[in-house]
């Protein structure tokens, strides 16, 4: 062996960097499985409900670290984009107060999609860097377009154009997004099927 090490010098080093390379690699690999940290699962059923806008409404730099805050304690109405309705499903998952919606990080908006004015674009790729969810397709001084089945209605392609060509249009309302508008003022408006009959409203308690 000493004898081979001494007449084979740089394969004798080449085999005892790979031999080492193993040695640790495979001690490297136990130990990640080993000590691995699994993430926080309820911080994951959270980030799930939040509306993936990426727009820092909520004082974090995103949804998933507003998320992970969320789990530790932090209040559920922050979010502007999710509105009510992520609060009450939010609200229903851990189980605590449904909070009204905290006016110090904005108002519940309709919700929007991005829409690029496509004859007017130039395809500077701006929008598409700035786009959190990779709404956006496009290639260099190629035209430019949204999908709109992607587009989370953050707003943040809308300043880097430098064109101005982006618009933020109204999402239609579809039997997912359409949500019955509550009485006001205790009354509740009862149409009669007697077109005769003028409509009455019902006081409820």
């Amino acid at each position: 062996m000493i004898q081979f090490i001494t007449d084979h010098p740089f394969l004798s080093a080449l085999f005892a960097l790979v031999s080492l390379g193993l040695i640790f690699g495979a001690i490297l690999g136990f130990a990640s499985i080993k000590f691995a940290t699994e993430g926080n699962p309820i911080s994951e059923q959270i980030n799930n409900i939040l509306p993936q806008t990426q727009c820092g409404q909520c004082g974090y730099p995103g949804c998933r670290p507003y998320a992970e805050a969320i789990a530790n304690g932090e209040p559920i109405n922050k979010c502007p984009p999710g509105g009510e309705a992520v609060i009450a499903e939010l609200a229903g998952l851990l189980d605590v107060e449904v909070l009204p919606l905290d006016a110090e990080h904005g108002v519940e908006a309709v919700k929007t999609f991005a829409y690029i004015r496509e004859d007017e674009c130039i395809g500077c790729t701006k929008c598409i860097q700035a786009c959190p969810v990779d709404a956006i397709l496009g290639a260099a001084k190629q035209m430019h377009t949204v999908i709109t089945s992607e587009c989370t209605g953050c707003d943040l392609c809308v300043e880097p154009c430098p064109v101005d060509c982006i618009d933020m249009v109204p999402s239609p309302v579809t039997t997912q997004s359409w949500h019955w508008n509550q009485p006001k003022d205790g009354y509740l408006i009862i149409a009669s099927d007697n077109p005769d009959t003028p409509t009455q409203p019902e006081v409820r308690a």
